[in-house]
């Protein structure tokens, strides 16, 4: 009998299961439902496509399709019906399964203030969460001189550099007293704030905004200390909240989001939730990373290639994906605590790094600006290793003494374990295995690993590394 499994949902969760789905044996009728109507795409880019250093097309992402896959766009899930095992769309349709995944993914705060109504924000503010939220943005910007963004969180800071690298002058409106207060640290903040500065961002810190007045020529922002901001476009990034209305209205255990288990399973054992809408060991992901991992693990279970497979959450490391900002912070960084600590900042270079170790272990991190070590610190941290005898090497990216201290000059000093994509976990030795397999190029390296299709950071070192493959081959055929 074919097994019948439903993704609702077709983000970045959703589409990585399909895909699962799709590359594992067995007899399956996979239907896919997504409420936007476009095709799946890769979130973590939209604010590249701002930035306008991408077009859409670049931001898809290659999805399932066919053999057994029924893949709809556009088409919104009403209710769960547990009792008969279907779900019903908005036009009434009524679509059985006999495994339910929700894959719905979180929605864009809207802050409670007076002149903004979730249900009908004015043209000119906007939040930015997703493609058509991007459109938006992009067609308000046209022909606009200033902008505002209120969030000075991740997603906040890469609008603003996005919107400053079109031209616009653009101020952040930030309610805390540094920026991105949950991964760095006050000194942190201060040296990004400065880097910002030179791109063209002011930044607002320690004042809440109290009210929004918006009309078809501006937007008005007011603030707590009694000041008034004006802008041609008002950009909202102020969180995300897990996307738990169908499963709230089925009876589902709903916390902070949809409660799964170490096999992403909801208490009601037909239902499964995976990405940003599922909570897991009281934990909320917010990252690709984590979500694609949950894909391959309810994949396994679900399949039967490994009904005992469990979800076991990895250290995870937050990238600012900007023009001209470097930031890496990974672990406990912020906290003090038992352990070394050691601090590095050069403001007028945009530099900072700090380093929190126990044990010989490093625990957290933060690395803002141009630091070589980046992907050793990197390195160590997720898999755990000791850390070199001289930490200034880690510190001050340079080697001072200590041979091993440094990252690898070349790939092939780089342990075939270690991870090269940080998104899909993929590691050296998986690129030289697809490279030996065939896959002679970038494009094709990445088509059979999927290295670099999550945030795109590790693109440079995967076409490194097929270069370092292509030249030492060169090198034999010579011989």
């Amino acid at each position: 009998m074919t097994a019948r499994v439903v993704i609702v949902g077709n983000g970045m969760a959703g589409a990585r299961l399909a895909g699962e789905l799709h590359a594992r044996e067995g007899d399956r009728k996979v239907t896919v439902l997504g409420a936007e109507p476009h095709r799946a795409y890769n979130r973590i880019l939209l604010s590249t496509l701002l930035a306008g250093r991408i077009d859409e097309p670049d931001v898809e992402l290659t999805e399932a399709a066919g053999h057994g896959i029924d893949l709809r766009t556009g088409v919104p899930v009403a209710a769960i019906d547990r009792s008969a095992r279907e779900v019903r769309t908005d036009d009434g349709e009524r679509i059985s399964y006999d495994h339910l995944v929700l894959a719905t993914g979180a929605r864009a705060v809207v802050p409670p203030l007076p002149g903004l109504d979730p249900a009908e924000l004015p043209e000119r503010v906007v939040p930015f969460r997703t493609l058509d939220d991007c459109r938006r943005i992009l067609a308000a910007a046209d022909g606009a001189r200033t902008a505002l963004v209120l969030g000075g969180g991740l997603l906040g800071l890469e609008a603003a550099r996005g919107l400053a690298s079109r031209g616009l002058a653009t101020t952040v409106v930030h309610p805390r007293e540094h920026l991105m207060e949950r991964q760095l640290d006050r000194a942190a903040g201060a040296v990004l704030a400065g880097t910002l500065a030179g791109f063209g961002v002011t930044v607002q810190l320690a004042v809440p905004a109290t009210g929004v007045a918006a009309d078809a020529t501006g937007v008005r922002l007011d603030l707590a200390d009694g000041r008034t901001l004006c802008a041609d476009l008002l950009v909202l990034s102020c969180g995300v909240r897990p996307d738990t209305a169908l499963a709230r209205a089925a009876g589902l255990n709903v916390r902070r989001g949809v409660v799964v288990d170490d096999r992403l399973r909801t208490d009601d054992r037909s239902i499964s939730a995976i990405g940003d809408c599922a909570e897991h060991d009281g934990v909320l992901t917010g990252l690709v990373a984590p979500a694609w991992a949950q894909a391959r693990v309810l994949a396994d279970v679900l399949t039967g290639t490994d009904p005992l497979a469990r979800y076991r959450p990895q250290p995870v490391v937050t990238r600012l994906k900007a023009a001209g900002i470097d930031l890496a912070s990974m672990g406990d960084a912020v906290s003090g605590g038992p352990g070394e600590e050691l601090t590095f900042t050069d403001p007028a270079r945009g530099t900072y790094a700090r380093l929190r170790i126990r044990d010989e272990r490093l625990i957290g991190a933060i690395l803002l600006g141009d630091n070589p070590a980046v992907g050793t610190v990197i390195q160590l941290f997720d898999r755990g290793h000791p850390v070199p005898t001289d930490r200034r090497a880690l510190l001050l990216g340079r080697a001072l003494g200590t041979v091993g201290a440094t990252p690898a000059a070349s790939p092939a000093l780089m342990p075939d374990a270690a991870t090269v994509c940080q998104c899909n976990t993929v590691s050296k030795g998986a690129l030289v295995r697809s490279w030996r397999s065939g896959a002679r190029t970038v494009d094709a390296v990445v088509a059979a690993t999927r290295a670099g299709t999550g945030c795109g950071g590790c693109r440079d070192a995967v076409g490194g590394i097929v270069d370092w493959l292509s030249q030492a081959e060169s090198v034999e055929v010579t011989r």
